[in-house]
């Protein structure tokens, strides 16, 4: 656990940190989209169901970017 911490806080990209960071990428998105939805069409398709669907459509453009992002971090050099 201690390595990870350490990792994480060096900004080291390797094959751990990476999914680590695409998970809280991920999960920030659905949230986002969540409240996005809400926000957008709460009121005309329902609450709940905005939500769902802004939670459910939101990781499909963060995911392939953050893979993209996090591959050119890594054959990047280091500055």
């Amino acid at each position: 656990m201690t390595d990870l911490l350490t990792t994480l806080a060096s900004g080291d990209i390797n094959l751990l940190t990476g999914l680590l960071w695409l998970i809280i990428a991920t999960g920030l998105s659905v949230v986002g989209g969540a409240i996005g939805g809400i926000l957008l069409a709460g009121e005309e398709l329902g609450y709940k169901f905005a939500a769902t669907i802004g939670g459910l459509f939101a990781p499909a453009g963060v995911i392939p970017a953050m893979v993209l992002g996090l591959l050119l971090l890594n054959f990047c050099p280091k500055f």
